[in-house]
Order: structure tokens, then sequence, then C-alpha cells
């Protein structure tokens, strides 16, 4: 006979009311676990008495173990254990959601509550808490749980949240902070419902190959893509929120040549270089706005290799990248918000412009000259786990007809679920590659004409930007014309 155990026949007694009557109702589950949180309440004593819970020691501990720290958690787990033994409460009912009794008082009292669940799901990317609510992403849609937290409760998680960030003052509307394994925390304390949204990678293995596991790529891209590696192209990662760019960048930084000098700059510790590349020669880099603007005359005096750009967010780094390529540095990744390749240009010259200055045509014409090729990613409206390369851009300046153009070689069609490509390969590509790896860019150009012969693009591929048309006054149309945009 099956073991019965009566928190899993509570718990299934509460899911039933919850949904009862077409509709979730909230739900107390203290009067069901009413021992264990009696017991969660003496090893807070019991904590304290040991270690005064405002010291400074305890602090320091908390803040550690909260952002996952194996030492400071071990502390508290070894603790509590002690204490179960020592007053025989080893058999202490509690929530399913935990794997263990000493890991759900950990969890209850410091830790996560019963976000820990989610922490512990590798496929799931994002979690939120919305008031008393707990939502986990699962198969890819927010899947409301059954345990909840309450507003008490929820105050003290953001405290200890922002206990390793004392210049952080817990009452502003908006903060981010990060764990140890990188999981990015964002509180939102203007929300009508205080909110706090949790995202963690879940790539397991920063290659290509995971990438084809993942469905993003198909399998034959891989050889073109590492050739695009080599060629030292300028690139763009960009998409909307939640696309997967900067797990793109950091598999397509992976391939970088190893000995080559490179800056990479992020204002949240996001890519884990130092353990992707661990003997690569990468200064890392993590300012704010404001600090950029003091590394900005020392990177431009560096001898640097390349530079990568976390996240472009603001004017003053996408100024800052630009001026890089201004100099004829090569190999600059960088990942930024944008769903049109035809008018990143434009995007960015107007951000630049309102936080620098400048004119905001000579910057769009700086910006298209600096940049080589722009990866744009989505994710599945029926299923946002899964993301997907949905193009790449070849971007284009013309010096005499002062046209920025964008040439699609490949393209994702999501109703087949396949790529198709398109040989296209301008002038300019073509001095970039020859200089940085002749070798590689042969294997560049057979690779997409081999793929662009198996798996033809029929689609117009070339757009112009409006912008540049409003720029120079050029509103003539026509498919050949455009075809003629190649520097």
């Amino acid at each position: 006979m099956e073991d019965f155990r009566l928190d899993l026949y509570f718990e299934n007694k509460l899911e039933e009311l919850r949904h009862s009557k077409g509709k979730i109702q909230s739900v107390v589950r203290d009067e069901y676990f009413f021992e264990f949180h009696e017991l969660c309440q003496d090893i807070k004593e019991y904590m304290s008495s040991k270690l005064s819970e405002g010291s400074e020691k305890f602090i320091e501990i908390q803040k550690k173990a909260i952002r996952g720290y194996e030492n400071e958690v071990n502390y508290f787990l070894k603790e509590i254990d002690k204490y179960l033994i020592d007053h025989n409460k080893q058999d202490v009912l509690y929530p399913s959601w935990y794997d263990s009794l000493k890991i759900a008082i950990f969890h209850e009292r410091w830790g996560f509550s019963g976000i820990y669940q989610w922490l512990k799901m590798n496929n799931s990317s994002s979690c939120k808490i919305i008031g008393e609510r707990i939502y986990f992403m699962e198969n890819g849609k927010q899947t409301l749980q059954r345990q909840t937290i309450s507003s008490e409760r929820l105050e003290q998680l953001k405290n200890a949240l922002l206990l390793g960030n004392p210049e952080k003052r817990k009452n502003d509307d908006y903060h981010e902070v990060y764990m140890a394994d990188g999981t990015r925390i964002e509180i939102f304390n203007k929300a009508k419902q205080h909110s706090v949204v949790f995202r963690k990678y879940v790539i397991t293995a920063y290659t290509f190959e995971e990438q084809v596991r993942l469905k993003t790529i198909m399998h034959e891209m891989i050889p073109l893509l590492k050739s695009m590696v080599a060629c030292g192209f300028n690139v763009i990662f960009g998409g909307p929120p939640r696309t997967g760019k900067t797990s793109y960048l950091t598999t397509y930084q992976s391939y970088e040549d190893p000995t080559l000098e490179g800056v990479m700059i992020e204002t949240d510790p996001e890519i884990p270089l130092h353990i992707i590349m661990p003997t690569a020669p990468i200064l890392q880099l993590i300012v704010d706005d404001e600090e950029l603007e003091k590394v900005i005359k020392p990177l431009m005096r560096s001898d640097g290799d390349y530079l990568i750009m976390g996240e472009a967010r603001t004017g003053r780094a996408l100024n800052l990248a630009v001026e890089i390529t201004k100099k004829g540095t090569r190999r600059v990744k960088m990942s930024f918000h944008t769903g049109s390749p035809v008018n990143f240009s434009f995007d960015v010259a107007q951000m630049i412009t309102k936080e620098v200055g400048g004119d905001i045509w000579a910057n769009m014409v700086q910006v298209a000259e600096g940049f080589h090729y722009i990866f744009v990613l989505q994710q599945l409206p029926y299923d946002k786990s899964i993301k997907k390369l949905k193009g790449i851009y070849e971007l284009r300046f013309d010096a005499e007809t002062l046209l920025i153009s964008s040439h699609q070689i490949c393209k994702y069609d999501q109703q087949t679920d396949s790529w198709s490509f398109k040989y296209d390969i301008g002038e300019r590509i073509e001095e970039v590659a020859y200089e940085e790896d002749p070798y590689s860019f042969e294997t560049f150009k057979s690779e997409l004409k081999l793929l662009s012969e198996k798996y033809p693009m029929t689609e117009n591929h070339v757009k112009i930007s409006p912008y540049s048309r409003l720029m120079t006054g050029n509103f003539g149309v026509g498919g050949g014309s455009l075809q003629n945009v190649s520097s």
C-alpha cells in the first residue's frame, strides 16, 4: 500500500477549495501546518540566541545565504538540523514544495519561501510574485502556483534581497539585484500590487549545439555561425525582452579566439565569461551609467582587441560602442532591444543624440558604418520557453546615396518552423573578413551559398531605412534600385 502523507492530503483539499466555483480563492495554509510554523518561530528564536538577528555578523551571513552562497546556506542548514535532532522534531509535517524539513524552515524563515521550488526547476526561466500570488513559467506559460506569500513575508524577502546593496533605498520604485548563480531579481514597488520578477538562465552549455537542442537554430547553420565569429564582424544581438539575446551573445562569444584581449562592460553581472572562457585575457567591468563616463577615455586609449557591451540600455553605452567601432575595432558584440533591423541605426542614433548630443543624421551614419550584422531573436507566442533566431541581417551604408539598408541572409518561418537563406554579401563585408581571416571567410561564403541553394529565400530580402530616405530626400521606390545598396 502506498504511504499516506497527511500534508499532501491537506494540500489536495486546499487545491479543490482554491478552484471551487470557478475562481481562485485565497487560502491560509497555517491551520494545516500549525506545528511547522510554530517550529519555524522556535528556530528563529534559537538562532537569535546564538547570533543576535540584528547584528552585523548575522546580516552578513543572511545576505550571502539568500543569494545562494554555499557556506552561508550550509551554516543555517547545519544549525537547523542540530535543533531538530536535539528537540526530536525531525518528523514535523512541512509543505511538499520543499525537499526536506530543514530546507523548508530555512526558506520559510530566511530564504525564498514558496519561490524555492522554482529555484530547483531547471527548465523554468522566470517566476513572478504579484501581491500574494506566485507564478512559475511552465511549458511556455506563466502558471499560478498553489503556494502563496503574505504581504508581510514578501516585504521581509525584499528587504533581505537588498541587504547586499546598501546603496539601494528599500522604498525606491524599482530595484534590480542578482544572486550568486546569475539569477536576476526585479522588485517593483510602484505597482498597484507589489511585485517581484525572477529570471534565470536555463542553458546548461554555451555552445551552438546547445542552441540546436533548444531549437533556437538548426544544426546545418553551425559552420556558418562559427565562420562569422572568426571573420571578426561587429555584431548586434537584438529582439524584445526575454528572447535570449544575452544567452546567444554569450554562446557566440564562447567561440572567440581565447588569445585576443577583450573588454566586457555590463551594468549587471549577467555573462560569466570568467567561467566560459577562463584562460582568455578579458577585462570584465561592472559599471552603471554614471561610472561609464569615467571609463570611456581609458578604454579609447586601451589596446584591447575587441569590446563586448552586455546590454546597451542608454545613449552613453551606445555611444561608447560606436566610438570603439570608429577606431576600426573589430569583433565588437552588443545586445540591444530592437525588433527592426532596418531602423536600428536610427534608433541608436536617436538615443545617443538625446543623451550625448551631436547631429542625429551624422550619428545614424556612424552607427551604420560601425556594425556589420544584426542577429534578431524572438520567443514563440504559444510557448515562450522556446527562442528562435528570427533572422540575420547585414547592415549597409552607401556613401554615394547616403542610404542605409538591411540585407537579410537568414530568415525563420514560424508557420513551417524552418529557416531560409539568401546569398548576398556586401563589399564592406568582404574587405573586413579578408583582412581578419581569409580562410574563414571562404568557409562563410561557401556555407551561405550551400544553405541558400538548399533552403532558398524567395521574398524580397532588402529594406531601405525610411529615416535615411527622409535624411536624403530620396523617396524613390522599386525593388531593383534597392539591390544596388552594396557598400
